[in-house]
């Protein structure tokens, strides 16, 4: 991912953080799981990752229950 976006290249953003919101549009902001008897339900070859692109900083990780 750091060599598809430059993290100085030629962007116009006042915080210097442009290659991260680039980052971010590409994998975007949120994720659906599945979630069955207590267990996060993933295939053979399937992670979780949490990916902060703009850091190091302190982040919340928000977490909302959907479903029966």
């Amino acid at each position: 991912m750091r060599r598809l976006v430059p993290h100085k290249g030629d962007y116009r953003h006042a915080e210097g953080n442009s290659d991260a919101h680039i980052k971010v549009s590409m994998f975007g902001p949120e994720q659906f799981l599945i979630v069955e008897s207590g267990e996060v339900k993933l295939g053979t070859w399937q992670r979780i990752f949490f990916c902060e692109f703009d850091g190091p900083r302190s982040r919340k990780l928000w977490v909302k229950w959907l479903g029966i």
